[in-house]
């Protein structure tokens, strides 16, 4: 009857625009993925032919916190990793970086920060041991949307007491409406703790 087709069809509409997500977010990941990578091409280059690299040249894409967390990726997986720089092989490095490359995609900002500070650790009791977080502001410049909303808050972790710089936070998270002055970043903190790293 009428009414069943009405129903069909608004799950037909439903299901194809899930479908056009799932593969538009497919697309615009490998995209993501293929540019971060071009961003720090020469290097893999030379490691892939076996080319001699200078730690100089490691440093300028460990200064850049857009490929400062791959660098050392790539130059882990080559076991080069004495080449990385030590002033960027803190948690404080690696997280910053984390946070601009998520921040860059797959989220609403969809774009790196124009600016980004750190603004502390915020150490949380669970079950008896001690989780960190780190908290940085960032912001954008006009005419992105965002520049509206000056200094927003950006949150990375949970680290451990044993943790290394450039392990995995899996809770790195912005609501990109955080703005610094209207929320501190403990209270930052604890929602992105409860919301995103108690769900994972």
């Amino acid at each position: 009857n009428r009414h069943m087709k009405i129903i069909f069809i608004v799950i037909g509409i439903i299901i194809l625009f899930i479908l056009y997500r799932y593969f538009a977010f497919k697309k615009e990941s490998a995209k993501t993925h293929k540019l971060r990578f071009e961003r720090i091409k020469p290097l893999v280059e030379k490691l892939e032919n076996g080319e001699e690299i200078k730690k100089e040249e490691v440093l300028e894409y460990a200064k850049d916190n857009k490929t400062r967390e791959l660098t050392y990726q790539i130059l882990s997986e080559n076991n080069k990793t004495e080449l990385f720089p030590k002033e960027y092989l803190t948690i404080e490095s690696g997280a910053e970086s984390k946070l601009v490359n998520w921040l860059e995609f797959p989220t609403e900002l969809d774009k790196a920060p124009d600016d980004i500070k750190h603004l502390e650790k915020v150490k949380i009791d669970f079950d008896g041991n001690n989780v960190f977080y780190h908290v940085f502001k960032y912001m954008t410049y006009k005419p992105h949307w965002a520049a509206e909303n000056g200094w927003m808050l950006g949150v990375v972790g949970p680290y451990f007491d044993d943790s290394k710089p450039y392990d995995f936070p899996a809770a790195t998270f912005s609501r990109c409406s955080s703005k610094v002055g209207e929320i501190e970043p403990i209270d930052e903190v604890k929602w992105v703790h409860e919301n995103i790293a108690m769900k994972r």
